[in-house]
Parts: structure tokens; C-alpha cells; sequence
């Protein structure tokens, strides 16, 4: 394995705003930034098969070491030789450390400077999780790109439990980089940005684990609780200070709004399992705003979800029919609402890369959002 199997190259820069088009390469093919990834967390993104996720253009998606240690576990992923192999898919894949996962815990987990003991949601079973495990559950997953273990802290935190999980996140980050060099068994590392809602601690954060030498720069602990508007508080204040010459990755945000508003402070990677999540529960997505195809006015609705997507429920099914699966509660409802999510998700990623290309973001992001807010239900 050697280095250049993981590169980041910016293409173009905006001249509106801190947004940019770039190029991720990895062994296992290319992605074009801005990207949404869709969240596959038990190594699968829920009711969508790989050749799914390749018709709706994916090029990346994420798995969960925490949920993966637990079930299969390495010893099977060993055995197939990674997830890849697994569950039949050939791109690229990002898997996150399990942190945030096990920090969520809360009462089940017991924390110190050398790792975390917590109880399995599964089964109540006893585990121990390190810098140094996550690693080593990472490289038997597979994935292109790891992130390093650290602590997110929830929302509201006081600023002293802040510091506190920005500090060993740090120390953590750089355990992480000692077991994983630099693209060991071809794997990119991303360090992780912590400091909760307080800029000062978030700009220590990204000196201080940009300086330990990472291949990507994520940003953790947002989107966790705070308002919206706290949120853009905070990337307004961080993104002029992170690295330009790194991919930059907004942990879990991704809703339409959110997409647009990461990309314009200069967010170049982004995943969330809202578009899946909400399809489960007959939410979908469409350029005038979210609709529920439970609502009765679909009942005769021999239109599509959204006439502008090419999707695969777009082109054969009606609102109607997609209504009926999800009142006679059939899979197939789900899965083709959650199929056109992420569809339309991908799409507008790649609508925006092409506006910031045209020098145009601003533009479509205003009728975007002008559009999609007026008539959201």
C-alpha cells in the first residue's frame, strides 16, 4: 500500500463564498466533493441493496465500529476480509470510531484516560474500548477512510466538561496516529474537531489535532441538541480556520438545509441517517418541501414523489400507490421511499458542486431554499 492511494485535491474554489469543489481518491475509486454519505451502520443502509446504492450514484458510505464490533464482530469480518467483501459493496467506505456511539450510553459506559468500559445494548456483555482498539476494529472492517476515537460530550456541557473531552480527545487522537501511521493497510485517518459550543476551545481543537498530521479533518459534537442557529454560530467561527488543503467532514448533519448552509462555510463531506430514517416513516423529500405520503391527499395521487428525480420510484410509482404500501405496511414502501431520499440527496450534492463550479451557489441556494421551505409539510 502506499500513499497515493488516498489524495485530496481542490478544483475549484468560490468566489462567493468559502465553499469548493474537490476530489477525494482512494483505492477503491473516486469522490467527487461536496458528498452526502449515506449511513450504513450495521453494514448496510437500511432496506437499500449495493446495486440500489450505485443506481442512486453513492459513491461513499459510512459504517459503525460500534455496532460492528458487537455484531458480527472482527473474527467474522477477519474471516470474509472486510466489510467490503461482506455485504457486496466495492467503493469507497468511511467508518466513524464508535465514540459517539458509546458515549450516548450514557449510564453504560465508564470513562478514563486509557478508554471507555461499557455494557453492549445487545446483550448487557462487558466491553473495553481504546484509541488503540478502535483502530485495530477499523483496519478489520476495511474501510478507506477511519476516524479517531474521541469524546463527545452532549449538549448543553459546562465549559469545564468541555475542555475536559476536548483534551483527551486530543490525547486520544494522537494514540490513535502512533498505532495507525500514515495510510497503514491503505487506510486514511481524519482527526475529529470536539470543544461543544465554545469557539475558543473548538479553535485549541483544530490547532492542536491538525498539528498531530492527519489525512482529513473532521468536525464533531455539533448537531447534537443546540439549536440550528448555534450551529452555524460555531462553523461560521471554525471554518476559516481549518485546514484548506484537507478534506473537511461535518459529522452527522444532513438535512437539504444543512447541506447547503455546510457547503457555503466550506464542509466537504457530510453524512446523517435522517433521509433514511425519515423514509422509514413515509417522509420523503421533494423540491417544494418534505411531504408524508401517509397524508390522505395522496389517496388518488397518480403523481410521482418528486417530478424533477429520475429515481426508480419516481419513474414507475404514483404517491398513491407508495400511500397504499405504507398502510398495508409492505417493505416495499419503505424501501423505495428511502431509495428516493437518498437519491435526492445525491443529486443535490451534485447540483451544488456543479452551481459552485458555475459560480452560481448563491443563486441556487436561494431558489432552493425558497422553494423547498415554502411548502414543507
Amino acid at each position: 500500500m502506499n500513499n497515493t492511494e488516498f489524495s485530496f485535491t481542490v478544483e475549484h474554489k468560490s468566489e462567493e463564498c468559502l465553499g469548493r469543489a474537490g476530489v477525494i481518491n482512494t483505492r477503491r475509486g473516486q469522490i467527487k466533493t461536496p458528498v452526502f454519505m449515506p449511513v450504513g451502520t450495521a453494514g448496510t443502509v437500511k432496506t437499500l441493496s449495493p446495486e440500489d446504492l450505485i443506481t442512486a450514484d453513492t459513491s461513499i458510505i459510512l459504517g459503525n465500529t460500534y455496532h460492528l464490533m458487537l455484531r458480527p464482530g472482527t473474527k467474522v469480518l477477519d474471516h470474509f476480509g472486510g466489510l467490503h467483501n461482506m455485504m457486496g459493496w466495492d467503493r469507497p467506505m468511511l467508518t466513524d470510531s464508535g465514540g459517539f456511539q458509546v458515549f450516548s450510553l450514557k449510564k453504560l459506559n465508564k470513562i478514563s484516560d486509557d478508554g471507555v468500559e461499557f455494557s453492549s445494548h445487545l446483550d448487557g456483555s462487558k466491553h473495553w474500548l481504546t484509541p488503540e482498539e478502535s483502530m485495530r476494529i477499523q483496519r478489520s472492517i476495511g474501510s478507506e477512510i477511519i476516524m479517531v476515537f474521541d469524546e463527545c460530550c452532549s449538549y448543553p456541557a459546562e465549559i469545564d466538561r468541555a475542555r475536559s473531552a476536548m483534551e483527551r480527545s486530543v490525547a486520544w487522537a494522537k494514540r490513535c496516529r502512533v498505532d495507525h501511521t500514515h495510510m497503514r493497510n491503505g487506510q486514511a485517518l481524519f482527526g475529529i474537531v470536539q470543544g461543544s459550543m465554545y469557539l475558543p476551545l473548538r479553535l485549541e481543537s483544530i490547532e492542536r489535532t491538525a498539528e498531530i498530521g492527519f489525512e482529513g479533518l473532521a468536525i464533531g459534537g455539533l448537531s447534537v441538541g443546540e439549536p440550528k442557529p448555534l450551529m452555524i454560530e460555531m462553523l461560521d467561527g471554525m471554518m476559516p480556520h481549518m485546514p484548506t488543503h484537507l478534506p473537511r467532514y461535518l459529522m452527522g448533519v444532513g438535512t437539504p438545509e444543512d447541506l447547503l448552509a455546510g457547503v457555503e462555510r466550506g464542509i466537504d463531506m457530510f453524512d446523517c441517517v435522517h433521509p433514511t430514517r425519515i423514509a422509514r416513516h413515509a417522509t420523503v423529500f421533494t423540491r417544494n418541501g418534505r411531504i408524508s405520503l401517509l397524508n390522505a391527499c395522496w389517496q388518488l395521487s397518480d403523481q410521482p414523489i418528486d417530478e424533477d428525480c429520475s429515481c426508480y420510484a419516481c419513474r414507475t410509482f404514483s404517491r398513491g400507490y407508495l400511500r397504499h404500501l405504507f398502510k398495508a405496511r409492505e417493505i416495499l414502501g419503505l424501501r423505495m421511499a428511502s431509495l428516493h431520499n437518498v437519491t435526492f440527496m445525491i443529486n443535490l450534492m451534485n447540483e451544488i458542486r456543479q452551481a459552485l463550479i458555475a459560480g452560481r451557489f448563491l443563486e441556487f441556494r436561494d431558489r432552493f431554499i425558497a422553494k423547498y421551505l415554502s411548502k414543507e409539510i
